[in-house]
């Protein structure tokens, strides 16, 4: 036997035993421990457990407070993702007709409070993300064990692990990233907040902070949102939708994924069920009712131009807003939907051909409301947009200026002018083409587009004459005084070239604008005086021969000159403009109801393949205004067999009572000069809205038929009742001719004259009544 220090022959047989295993010798080092241990015997093996486990469990505990003081020490002092509450409110963006197609900002409501919780939303939001709020102290193991067990069994994530007091940690204080150490700070603050505040006003600040999408942070501006109604009037169903967004509001926000949030929601009816928060009779009823939204769906990206304008120009006009708002806007969804068509179709069918990457168009009403724009092939692609942003050389748009400016100096459209080689110090001007004509009229030039001769007339009224015209038109943009300013040198947008266009169609100088009102919940913030009413009369921005010139030469482009292509089957007036190596191509052109401008070209400025403004951009906007015509013409269609039409050719509808008469007014002056139609019962005369007396009146072909009749031609219009006129072409009386014609309605106060007259057409079967 060996002493107290050698290692007995059985214990050395083991270890030699035990190393034969390892071929390199060595044990493992458990095993190794186990074999220096052994030989102590048992009395120092049950010492040494006790003393390693305290060790161990002082060294746990003292990593324990570290971490947890470090976790304390790095709470974020301005985390959270709730929005900013120093930012603006929120617009909604609605068109013309009063239908919302998009949303900017951050919607906010009002702030929930506890003495006023949403009964039916807060029962949804506990019964899907946190059963047991009322019985935990801001941690839930249950929870957590219930929740994996579900999520599990449905085989998708079904419902929280993190309770409503985490969530609101989180949303208040910490950033989303998932790491222990903030898993370890949101656990911290949900305690202290259960300390802090009751369960009502945890519940209350939490669904005042959770998102919803779509722009609404907090549930009485998602209610708002979605729904038009403050969180406490939902319905079970729209409560349940709505608390079914919180896990996934960009994902399931019912203006992207309508199924989905339907879905989502019929989850929270069935764990409201369950909870004993609703009866099954009630949770089925809301599952069968039907939830009608009252928000814009997700946008159309091609709109993106238009809100984009909108929301700059509504801060513009009322500063910043910090309240959420409606903005109604000038915009005809129609309309704006034909134009990203048209456009859209132009560059995919030509746009590799021609060598062009960019095209816009803006259609603005003869007063300069925007009806239609677009700012670019690709919204989301570029963001610029292209009508209010890009400046452009217009080329022989100009023209317009020059011409102008000649007029008012008493040039006649038949005016004599030779086209020959001009020179101006080193700068020799070239027509397209490189010939010249020799002797021609002033009409003619414009609608060829004589380059020489717009020079010399230039030079002949003087570029400060012409730069004035300009001006008064509308043009912003800085103008040089320079002898190439007459072939369009300087740069402008397409919104100026539109607006100038649409004052000499109107007569008056227009400003072009997409704001219509913006109202916020209590009150108007902004609202757009009609023209001609309360402002008093636009001042003419041509003399009334200079207009009068211009459109005789405007029309002569379509007729006969480079705009042929822009040709309708009524009146165009509109002129092409093409730059230097072809970099630009522009056609601007009205009709007697819009105003349209479109623009080709490439961002880089690189040159297109021989495209001018009479090519491509006159095809992308008659193909506009056309498409544009067939349906305005299917509305007014449809608008007139929605009346009550009289059986009989000589039956009348009942008449109405006749009103009393209004107070006294002073004598309003007559109106006289060449008139714009906007509908056949509404006409703009020397820049003044016109109503024809006894005529209801209809847009469409009626209203195109009636420009053709009043082209050139002036009316008089003498101040009637109810602010109507009665106006005369001749000795002829306007409402007479528009209903004999069946050019429009008869209003029920309409006196017998204008009675008998539709009589007559519908009798004949003319204008409105040949589909009776």
């Amino acid at each position: 036997m060996g002493g107290p220090g050698e290692l007995r022959p059985d214990r050395a047989n083991r270890l030699v035993e035990d190393r034969s295993i390892d071929p390199g010798g060595k044990a493992p080092r458990g095993r190794r421990f186990q074999q220096l241990v052994r030989p102590l015997g048992a009395p120092i093996r049950f010492l040494v457990r006790p003393v390693t486990l305290l060790a161990l469990a002082s060294a746990g505990l003292a990593v324990g407070c570290v971490f947890v003081g470090w976790t304390l020490l790095r709470l974020p002092v301005d985390g959270g993702m709730v929005a900013d509450p120093g930012t603006g409110g929120s617009l909604v963006l609605e068109a013309a007709d009063g239908e919302a197609f998009a949303a900017r900002g951050v919607l906010r409501g009002d702030a929930i409070t506890a003495d006023r919780l949403p009964r039916r939303l807060a029962d949804a939001v506990i019964a899907i993300e946190d059963r047991r709020f009322y019985e935990h102290g801001g941690i839930d193991p249950r929870g957590v064990l219930r929740a994996a067990l579900r999520n599990a069994t449905a085989g998708r994530t079904r419902e929280g692990a993190s309770t409503i007091t985490q969530q609101l940690a989180r949303l208040l204080y910490l950033s989303q990233e998932r790491t222990l150490a903030r898993k370890a700070q949101e656990l911290l603050i949900a305690v202290w907040l259960e300390r802090q505040l009751s369960k009502d006003e945890i519940l209350a600040r939490y669904l005042s902070s959770a998102y919803f999408g779509a722009g609404a942070w907090g549930a009485d501006a998602a209610a708002r949102r979605y729904f038009g109604k403050a969180a406490g009037d939902l319905s079970l169903a729209e409560a349940a939708m709505l608390a079914g967004l919180v896990r996934a509001p960009s994902q399931l926000a019912p203006t992207r994924n309508p199924e989905g949030a339907r879905q989502r929601a019929g989850l929270v009816l069935t764990a409201m069920v369950e909870t004993g928060r609703a009866t099954q009779a009630d949770a089925a009823a809301a599952r069968d009712a039907p939830v009608a939204l009252r928000t814009p769906p997700e946008m159309v990206p091609g709109r993106g131009y238009f809100a984009d304008w909108v929301e700059a120009e509504t801060r513009r006009q009322v500063g910043p807003v910090p309240v959420d708002v409606m903005v109604r806007t000038t915009l005809d969804p129609a309309l704006q939907d034909i134009a990203e068509r048209v456009v859209g179709s132009a560059l995919d069918r030509e746009g590799t051909r021609a060598k062009v990457g960019q095209a816009a168009l803006v259609a603005l009403s003869h007063d300069g409301a925007v009806l239609a724009a677009v700012g670019g092939r690709d919204y989301g692609a570029s963001q610029f947009n292209r009508v209010t942003q890009a400046r452009r050389q217009p080329g022989s748009l100009f023209k317009l200026f020059v011409y102008g400016a000649a007029l008012e100096a008493g040039w006649q459209p038949d005016t004599s002018v030779v086209d020959q080689p001009v020179r101006i110090g080193t700068w020799e001007p070239q027509n397209f083409g490189g010939r010249y004509r020799g002797r021609t009229t002033l009409r003619d030039a414009f609608a060829q587009s004589i380059n020489t001769v717009a020079v010399q007339v230039s030079e002949a009224v003087g570029r400060n004459r012409v730069i004035e015209v300009a001006k008064r038109l509308g043009v912003r943009s800085e103008l040089a005084s320079v002898p190439s300013i007459a072939l369009g040198s300087t740069e402008v947008t397409l919104l100026e070239m539109a607006g100038a266009f649409a004052g000499v169609a109107s007569g008056s100088r227009v400003e072009p604008y997409v704001l219509r009102a913006v109202r916020a919940r209590d009150r108007p913030l902004y609202s757009r005086a009609e023209p001609g009413i309360g402002g008093g009369q636009t001042a003419p921005v041509l003399t009334p021969a200079a207009r009068a010139g211009l459109l005789d030469l405007l029309l002569a482009v379509v007729r006969d000159g480079t705009g042929r292509a822009a040709q309708l089957p009524r009146p165009v007036a509109g002129k092409t403009g093409t730059t230097q190596d072809n970099r630009d191509a522009w056609f601007v052109g009205f009709t007697a109801d819009v105003v349209v401008a479109v623009w080709v070209g490439n961002d880089d400025n690189t040159p297109t393949n021989n495209v001018t403004g009479g090519t491509l951009p006159a095809n992308i906007w008659r193909a506009f205004v056309s498409e544009a015509d067939r349906v305005k013409t299917a509305t007014a269609q449809a608008a007139a067999v929605a009346r009550p039409v009289p059986p009989g050719a000589a039956g009348r509808p009942p008449q109405a009572t006749a009103p009393s008469a209004p107070p006294a007014m002073p004598p309003r002056p007559a109106v006289r000069g060449q008139a714009v139609v906007l509908d056949t019962g509404t006409l703009r005369v020397a820049g003044q809205v016109v109503r024809l007396g006894g005529v209801i009146g209809f847009s469409g072909e009626p209203a195109r038929d009636m420009a053709l009749y009043l082209a050139g031609r002036e009316v008089i219009c003498e101040p009637a009742d109810a602010g109507t006129h009665r106006c005369k072409v001749g000795d002829r009386d306007l409402s007479e001719v528009v209903l004999f014609n069946g050019g429009g309605r008869a209003a029920r106060d309409a006196e017998a004259s204008l009675q008998r007259a539709e009589d007559q057409a519908r009798e004949a079967s003319r204008g409105l009544w040949a589909a009776w």
